[in-house]
């Protein structure tokens, strides 16, 4: 069943964070918050490897995550579905799919759920772009595609967002909220703030 983002309120400060980075392609071990200082905008993205909606845009959000990289956006993704129930979001899973798939950014493992719950993040994808002063500007949809609907995937929202953030122009605040699978929580651990 698919669940949508949470809307966490635009103005909201980006929360610390100190993850084991599971990206093989990167030397650095573990991200914090503090990482990105040097950038102007930074992407908060929560995937997983399993979800056949991160899977619809997988291929997508590498390129889109290339190509923004070059315009001085920084990209993070985290996981923090529990590992337990879902081997297949474990660290060695994460450490294929970043390999296989030439993930560009730091893929974090999130293990306590701590992270996730701090940002209010809902489903997979989820995405959080903040601005210099690390306030939310935007949180909602990739694009309107789906992976059982004819849209094609091409991330026209939050390129919006990130080019108009990167301009120094409004970002529009009606929204629209990203849609996946819900993050999976651990047994008796699902945030108050998630709706089932």
């Amino acid at each position: 069943m698919a669940h949508s983002s949470t809307m966490e309120k635009l103005g909201s400060k980006a929360s610390d964070f100190d993850l084991k980075n599971l990206n093989p392609l990167m030397e650095k071990e573990n991200f914090r918050l503090s990482s990105f200082d040097q950038k102007p905008a930074l992407l908060v993205a929560f995937l997983c490897n399993h979800c056949p909606y991160v899977v619809h845009m997988r291929d997508s959000f590498v390129s889109f995550s290339n190509e923004y990289k070059q315009k001085d956006l920084a990209v993070v993704a985290i996981s923090s579905n529990d590992v337990e129930s879902y081997p297949e979001d474990g660290p060695e899973k994460m450490s294929d799919d970043a390999r296989n798939y030439s993930y560009p950014f730091p893929y974090l493992h999130d293990e306590t759920q701590e992270v996730a719950k701090s940002y209010r993040a809902a489903c997979t994808p989820d995405f959080f772009l903040y601005d210099a002063g690390r306030e939310l500007v935007y949180r909602g949809q990739y694009d309107s595609s789906r992976p059982k609907n004819s849209i094609p995937v091409t991330g026209e929202d939050l390129r919006n967002a990130v080019d108009a953030l990167i301009q120094g122009n409004t970002i529009p605040q009606n929204q629209i909220p990203s849609m996946g699978c819900n993050i999976k929580w651990k047994s008796g651990k699902e945030p108050d703030y998630f709706a089932s």
